[in-house]
């Protein structure tokens, strides 16, 4: 019998939609140009913390069996000297869930810290993945995945400020992205319910490609980026945007390639950064593999430690950007 993961999509969706709502909130009360100039993270950490809350406290309440793979723990917010911060974030947790209390809102971050690895069933969270976009009022995403057996089945991106069409930057905001292995990918306004089947670009010759990497340059090599670029001889300039919303550029078309490339040796990407964003682009007709063309291996733990950096693209282009890379980075592995 085919597993269609309706239920799981379905839960999945809603915990991600009030997670969005949550963070939409946060950022119009307290991300403010006098927080930027103090580089006051506060407001980042109390989306972080109540994203996390709503999407354990649905999960747990929906499949009390599956453990939870996520960035975050509540220890910080038992501090004596957190106290004002606890309360921010049980405040805004209750604006969408009243029934939880400060002791439940804690409890639901708290589930996040399970290992991972190759058997069973569990899920991966990132609750605001770009957090210096959050800040700046720009992208970021909450991005969640169902693993089974180390393999990625579900995954659901939400991105509150990216346009619903790239080319109406000005344009409605907030999109969702939805993936069942075998099923597809589509897209959705976070705020509405009509579905649209989503596939990568039609391109074939990378020198009409256009690719996208991370704005921080600790996060991607952009040095690299550019010699991959002028090898493959791309024409455009990057877009550099934070978060798996790169992913879902690459899925809907608006980008072919998206590279992150290694900065340091020793660095080993976390599941929750990839997990959602992959499969989306992945049934939406892309590929996703690490600079040396290898699948990424989720289920090893929380991080990706036999992969080096990710390479998404439209599938078409994939083997010339990999042997790009290769000529830049080296071979093997």
């Amino acid at each position: 019998m085919t597993v269609t993961y309706e239920t799981e999509r379905r839960v999945a969706v809603d915990a991600v939609v009030k997670a969005c709502r949550l963070c939409r909130a946060v950022q119009a009360a307290l991300v403010s140009e006098e927080t930027l100039a103090k580089k006051d993270r506060s407001p980042v950490t109390v989306a972080d913390f109540g994203a996390q809350a709503l999407v354990s406290a649905d999960l747990a309440e929906a499949f009390p069996q599956d453990p939870l793979v996520a960035e975050e723990d509540a220890a910080q917010l038992r501090e004596p000297a957190n106290v004002e911060l606890k309360e921010r974030v049980v405040q805004h947790v209750r604006s969408i869930r009243p029934d939880l209390d400060d002791t439940q809102t804690l409890a639901a971050i708290d589930r996040g810290t399970y290992g991972g690895g190759a058997q069973g069933r569990y899920w991966a969270l990132d609750p605001i993945d770009g957090t210096k976009g959050f800040l700046r009022g720009d992208q970021y995403a909450v991005a969640l995945a169902l693993l089974e057996e180390g393999e990625v089945v579900v995954g659901v991106l939400g991105c509150p400020n990216l346009p619903l069409d790239w080319a109406q930057p000005d344009g409605p905001k907030g999109c969702l992205f939805v993936a069942v292995r075998g099923q597809g990918a589509v897209m959705r306004p976070i705020d509405g319910a009509d579905e649209r089947e989503i596939a990568v670009s039609d391109v074939t010759d990378p020198v009409a490609a256009s690719f996208c990497e991370s704005v921080e340059s600790a996060h991607s090599a952009h040095d690299d980026s550019a010699k991959v670029a002028k090898i493959l001889g791309v024409q455009a300039a990057p877009t550099r945007i934070d978060s798996q919303c790169k992913y879902a550029a690459v899925a809907r078309g608006d980008a072919s390639i998206y590279l992150r490339l290694p900065t340091r040796k020793d660095y080993e990407e976390r599941i929750w950064d990839h997990a959602a964003g992959s499969l989306v682009v992945t049934e939406a007709g892309g590929r996703v593999s690490d600079v040396y063309g290898r699948a990424l291996d989720f289920s090893l733990g929380r991080t990706l430690r036999n992969n080096k950096g990710v390479v998404a693209t439209n599938g078409r282009v994939h083997d010339p950007v990999i042997a790009a890379i290769g000529e830049v980075v080296g071979q093997g592995g």
